[in-house]
């Protein structure tokens, strides 16, 4: 491939994907929500270059090269919670994280249903010095997928460079929620995780993954293939657009691994939406998949009463 057409397939992919606590450091509040460091100050490796943000001219927030990850809580209404929680994870190919529009716009309404929801600000690669900061390593990678998607060779991706740190950190977020769920009026039975595109790959990854840090549910928009899948992995709510570019036959081999184990799940390909659609309206059928998710989640009961007493709000 052109060498300049490459980066602007790369570059593109990242913008559009960019749509135990109390050893921790205290938390603090903004104005967006409640932040909550994964580990205590200090305990992750430095990548050697600070954390920073860029703002994409459609106001999306790109964060790049993460050492200290984090929870962002949004919780819901005082009276409203339901019991349920969702660990939002954005996407960005562990390279950059779409914090805004694949992760607090999500949050916001997970908790004007009642959720309460956390956003996971993963660690990161280390980003590289050339426009859109894309290291080397993933610019393979991404050769890799579009290869991919055109010939359906490997049917499943090797894991990005970045990935294990990042199921670290979903697994520690797991934790995290469970070990508060009461502090948080949340069931610990009824967590899930919510993640788009490379954050899907996450989601996968803890769905298939350890008991002990599993989900309750997962929600993959437009993610990848995960296996093996195991007789009792989480439930699955899978979505993606037939236009994707980069993976579009993912949804569909994701829910055909999950039917193959047994486990539950709903599959929605929608005939347009391109890969990185968002709570953003494009005027096309993807635009229904939150209120598909949230009915996806009534039907499995999972936003009405918790079983047993809770906090309340």
């Amino acid at each position: 491939m052109n060498p300049l057409k490459r980066w602007l397939a790369v570059a593109s992919l990242i913008a559009a994907s960019s749509s135990v606590c109390s050893a921790a450091a205290a938390p603090h509040t903004n104005a967006r929500g409640t932040l909550l460091p994964l580990y205590p100050a200090g305990t992750t490796e430095p990548l050697g270059v600070p954390e920073s943000r860029d703002t994409t001219e459609n106001g999306e927030v790109l964060i790049y090269d993460v050492s200290e990850p984090t929870l962002e809580a949004f919780r819901p209404a005082p009276g409203t919670g339901n019991g349920t929680a969702v660990i939002v994870v954005p996407g960005g190919g562990f390279v950059a994280l779409g914090y805004e529009h694949g992760g607090t716009e999500v949050a916001r309404a997970l908790a004007q249903h009642g959720v309460t929801a956390f956003v996971l600000k993963h660690r990161t690669l280390r980003s590289g010095n050339g426009p859109m900061r894309i290291p080397d390593v993933h610019m393979a990678e991404m050769e890799l997928v579009m290869s991919r998607a055109k010939s359906g060779e490997p049917l499943e991706m090797p894991r990005f460079a970045g990935e294990p740190n990042a199921i670290k950190d979903g697994e520690r977020a797991m934790s995290i929620v469970r070990q508060r769920a009461q502090e948080w009026g949340v069931d610990p039975q009824r967590i899930g995780v919510l993640g788009f595109s490379s954050g899907a790959y996450l989601a996968a990854d803890l769905a298939i993954g350890p008991q002990t840090t599993r989900p309750d549910f997962v929600g993959l928009i437009y993610g990848g293939l995960r296996t093996p899948v195991p007789s009792d992995a989480s439930p699955a709510f899978i979505a993606g657009a037939a236009d994707d570019a980069y993976q579009p036959n993912d949804p569909i081999l994701i829910y055909q691994a999950w039917q193959k184990a047994g486990v539950a799940a709903e599959l929605h390909v929608y005939e347009r939406g391109g890969h990185g659609f968002s709570l953003r309206p494009q005027g096309t059928t993807s635009d229904e998949w939150f209120s598909h998710f949230v009915n996806w989640m009534r039907l499995h009961q999972w936003t009405g009463q918790a079983r047993g007493p809770l906090v309340k709000d």
